[in-house]
Parts: C-alpha cells; structure tokens; sequence
C-alpha cells in the first residue's frame, strides 16, 4: 500500500523514511494521479484542521478516494465535541489524577507528538489521549479546582511546536513511522502490512514460537511486511493495514483495545471486538446455546437466589466457570455438596453469575476450527494426566500441564459433531474459532465457543500443515480487498 505523510511545506519534513513519500497538501488535493490512486495510506499533518481548511480536506477527500487517513474527519469532529472531551475525561479521570498529582501550580499544559510527550512520565496519559483522538499533534490544556480537569483539547500545527522540543519530536517521528526489521532487507514490493499482537509472558499463550515464525514465513511469501507488536505499541497500531491476535484475549485486556480500535480505523483483522466479547463471557454462550437448540451438558446460570437448587438439576460431581474463564483457568469441579457450597459462595463474590454445569466425563475433546464459517483444521485434545480436563495448571511437572492431541482430516469427522460446530461458530459471526465438543454415550455436547483458539506447531497443524496458517491469512487479505472493491 503507497503511504504519503501530507503536510504544508514538504521541504521542513526531511526525514529518513522508507517507503513513505513526502507531499504537500497542495499537490494531494489538486494533483489527479492521487485521486485515482486506488490503494493509499495518507498521514495528514497540515496545520490547520479547522472546517474547509486544506487539513480537513485532505482527510475528507482520502475518505472519499477510498484512502486510509490518520486522522479522520471523524477524528477532527471529535476534536471539537465538548461531549466527548468529557467522555474521556470522566473515564479516565483516575489516569489524569495520578499523572498530575506532582504539579503544584492550577494549569498545566501537555503536548503530545504521535503519542508521546517529551517527558517519559507522561507517557501513559499521553497514549490514552493519542488513541482517543488519533491527532498526530494535540495540546491538552488542564486545570485545577477541587481537581484536575480538562480545560481544552486542540490540534497543534507544526509551526506551534516549541523549538526546544522539535529535535525529540523528530525522534518520535521517526518511530511512529519506521518499521522493526528483520535482519534481511525488506522487501519493498510487500503489498499490505500486518501487525501480530503477542504479549511476552503471556501465560497460555494461542501460539508457539515456531507457529508465530511460521505464520511470518508464509506471510511474506503472500506479500505482507509483517511486525510482531506488543500490547505498548496500541498507538502505532494505525499504520498497519491488517492485525492478527495471537495473545490471550479477555474484555479487559490489552487485545480487545487492540481489537476495538482496529475495527475504529477499519483495519483487516482477526478477531474482531465483537466475538472477544461473546466468546470471553460463559453466561452469554450459555443463553446464546441454549436459544439456538445446540445440545451442550446440562447447564443453569447461578446467582444468588437459587444458588441452592443448582445440584438437583446438574447432580454431582459438577463443573463451575466464572463468566470470563479461559483456558481452564476459574473452572473447577465440586465433588460433593460442601465443595459445590464453597466454590460458588467464593465465585458470586467476584462476579453476580457463575455458570454450572452437570460433569460429562470424556477421554478428549474434539476440537474443530472454523474460521469465516468454514472447517480448515480437526484436532483431538486429550485430558491430563490424572485429570479431569486437558489443561491442568496445578500438575508438579510442566510435561504434566496438558494431555496429548492428534490432528485428523476434516472428512473424518462425524457429521453431528460438525453440525454442532458450524451451527455454534454461526452464533458468533464470522471470525476464527475452536469449538470444543464432547462425545458422550455417541451423542455430541458442545462445551466452549474459542475466539483466538491455538494455532500451536506441531498440534493444530499436524495434518494439514502450511494449509493452517495460509487459511488465515488469505482471510485477512480477503478482508483487505474486499475494502478496496
């Protein structure tokens, strides 16, 4: 995709960027190879984005051409909007506190250049401002009373930038815009750029390291650059055209923002928001399950007021989940009543529901990967050893942590169990998923809907190989061209 950083005076931006051409506002608004440029990414830093200025039209006519711009004209309106200043200001009202708690005088001023502030403890706050408003320049103006608040948010031009502060605004530039490289030179044909989320101690981790070299390998060879970001590079996430989550994905984690905020700038991505929230919360698969008719163990939402009928329903022993449990982590089993009584009472302190469910024991669990509503890998997951589910975190040995898996063309799949799958992933939207389904006494229960399941090397790609990783990212170009019809 050509990238342009658009600006006033071309000749006072000579900075060291590849594959990033340098024009003025001029020349993108008057100069027709560029509206009939049908792939583009425009970073808009004119000095002026008030209404009908050459700033905002340079947003506006990138939106109508079909080009990427940072910021938007939704940006800019924003920008002017007292509501959604108070928004913010009222949501993270704690960050602002604890960022200005050391300032004694009643004003204080804070310049942000692509999302950063000169001095490094203002990093944080001047993140959440950048990924707000998505302007390249702000100056964020507070004031104190009883305490801080925001007294006014604007757009800076270039020429309004303190002259002591232009040499680090320069560095922040040039990060904002560069690339991490591999050791081999970059190839500068790659069509789109992709952005891998992986979070360094991720505890369960969706990918191992030679799957995540694995999905870079082959997209390369698809024509993506492709940068594995952490979750502290959210406010570079714009410059990217496609994001691939393979960190743990909770609602209130680093994944979703990125999720959210990929959706925000219409960036490709797998997965979206949407299914992070439905797949991450047991209560909503449990209704969502239930309306659809598709057989799952005998399942009750619990709160407190019939937290003691549950076991005549499910008997014992019985599975309990919190909302927002993932790879076993918050589901126990309770064996008999005063375990059953114990573990809810600790549960429905720390969260108004909790799921039950009658146990149905199994020597594995099918495992079948859907993604955008279609099969494309089968695995079989293993409990284990000496335990009641394939993950078990309290295990003496790390080799003891989690049973065995085979991986099985799609066509020896029985046809209930692959009903059940397709009609599962359907509640959910298009997307990637891991359905896990049991098989008792010859009949299939669907126990979890996954967002973000393992792509492990040497598990999920046991039978299919390359094929896994080449089904997923051809859906993310899928994506990028169908934008661009």
């Amino acid at each position: 995709m050509n990238k342009y950083l658009v600006v006033n005076k071309p000749e006072a931006w000579m900075l060291p960027l590849e594959n990033l051409e340098i024009i003025s506002a001029r020349d993108y608004l008057t100069n027709p190879k560029f509206s009939q440029l049908k792939k583009a990414r425009i970073f808009n830093l004119c000095k002026d984005y008030s209404y009908q200025s050459k700033g905002y039209y340079v947003s506006l006519l990138a939106e109508a051409r079909g080009h990427l711009a940072i910021p938007t004209v939704m940006n800019l309106v924003d920008l002017r909007e007292p509501k959604l200043v108070k928004i913010v200001s009222d949501e993270f009202d704690d960050l602002i506190q604890k960022s200005l708690k050391v300032i004694k005088s009643p004003e204080f001023t804070l310049s942000i250049y692509f999302g950063q502030n000169v001095a490094q403890k203002y990093k944080e706050l001047s993140a959440m401002f950048y990924r707000h408003f998505q302007i390249p320049f702000l100056r964020v103006r507070f004031q104190y009373t009883n305490k801080w608040h925001i007294k006014s948010i604007k757009a800076l031009s270039e020429a309004e930038i303190p002259e002591e502060h232009k040499e680090l605004m320069r560095d922040f530039a040039l990060q904002y815009f560069a690339k991490k490289r591999y050791d081999t030179p970059r190839n500068t044909s790659y069509e789109y750029d992709l952005a891998i989320l992986v979070q360094q101690n991720d505890p369960a981790p969706p990918s191992n390291q030679k799957a995540l070299k694995k999905f870079a390998e082959l997209a390369e060879k698809m024509n993506f650059y492709v940068e594995f970001v952490s979750p502290a590079d959210l406010s570079r996430l714009s410059s990217f055209d496609a994001l691939f989550i393979r960190q743990s994905t909770e609602v209130n984690n680093e994944a979703y923002a990125f999720a959210r905020k990929a959706q925000q700038e219409d960036i490709a991505i797998i997965d979206y928001p949407d299914a992070i929230l439905k797949c991450c919360n047991k209560v909503f698969m449990a209704e969502a399950l239930e309306n659809a008719g598709i057989p799952t163990p005998k399942t009750i939402i619990v709160h407190k007021d019939n937290k003691n009928m549950v076991i005549k329903k499910t008997g014992l022993p019985l599975v309990l989940k919190s909302p927002d449990s993932t790879f076993s982590f918050g589901v126990k089993k309770a064996e008999t009543q005063e375990e059953y009584e114990e573990l809810v009472s600790a549960m429905l302190k720390k969260s108004e529901l909790v799921i039950a469910q009658e146990f149905s024991p199994s020597d594995y669990d099918w495992r079948i990967g859907i993604l955008d509503d279609k099969p494309f890998f089968v695995s079989k997951y293993y409990m284990a050893k000496d335990h009641w589910q394939i993950y078990n975190w309290d295990a003496r040995k790390k080799d003891d942590r989690d049973g065995n898996a085979d991986s099985l063309p799609i066509e020896e799949v029985p046809a209930e169990i692959m009903d059940v799958a397709l009609r599962s992933a359907k509640i959910m939207g298009k997307g990637l998923y891991g359905i896990d389904i049991k098989e008792v006494n010859g009949k299939p229960l669907v126990i979890e809907i996954n967002d973000n399941p393992n792509i492990d090397f040497g598990v999920e790609d046991g039978f299919y190989g390359d094929k896994v990783y080449i089904e997923i990212l051809t859906a993310l170009k899928n994506r990028l061209e169908k934008k661009l019809e």
